[in-house]
């Protein structure tokens, strides 16, 4: 899959070798020659990106509260992995957000790729959607059990601020807003394309 990620993103080597194959991470180690000549087996993890969604209905922002069994209820953006047979991570962000919430948007804007830790070759999509399509029903897995609120702008932010559950993710892209408007008109991302 061709996808976009940060300049300064921190890649497993193409010559590196799958020494683990978990349920979502793998392990990958290759030989790393040192700067003094010598050699190490070096190590990164490799598992499934993922996307955020801020999703924008009329004057109001969707925030959920996702209960999973391993967790409790999570404060969160409509959010989910890339799943293998996804084509894109678009088309990941368009399925998660109608699983989760049951909206449809027209307009979908990539404003944030982000890879949280060096050591493991995992970048986190967030995007902003607005203008709805069509509002239906939701389809959630068997391990989530999802309510849909609508949310203020200022509400919305003030949970990035204060970092309520999953919500602190999407503070970078709340900094750089003072409205929904702000949201809709945020700079597209620019990185480079690799193709995994």
């Amino acid at each position: 899959m061709k996808k976009i990620v940060p300049s300064d993103a921190v890649l497993v080597p193409d010559n590196a070798k799958k020494v683990f194959e978990g349920v979502i991470c793998d392990v990958y180690h290759w030989p790393q020659k040192l700067f003094d000549g010598s050699e190490t087996t070096y190590e990164m993890l490799r598992r499934p990106d993922s996307i955020d969604a801020i999703c924008i209905v009329d004057d109001k922002i969707i925030v959920l509260d996702d209960s999973q069994p391993h967790q409790g209820t999570i404060t969160t953006f409509p959010s989910g992995k890339v799943d293998k047979d996804d084509k894109s991570v678009f088309e990941t962000a368009q399925r998660e957000v109608k699983e989760e919430t049951g909206y449809s948007f027209k307009n979908w804007n990539l404003v944030s790729v982000r890879q949280l830790n060096a050591k493991t070759e995992w970048f986190i999509y967030a995007f902003v959607a607005y203008d709805v399509i069509e509002h239906g029903e939701t389809n959630l897995d068997a391990g989530e059990k999802i309510k849909v609120n609508l949310l203020s702008f200022e509400e919305a932010k003030k949970l990035c601020e204060i970092e309520q559950g999953y919500m602190g993710e999407s503070r970078h892209i709340f900094d750089k807003a003072k409205s929904i408007s702000d949201l809709k008109n945020l700079a597209q991302f620019k990185g480079k394309e690799i193709d995994r």
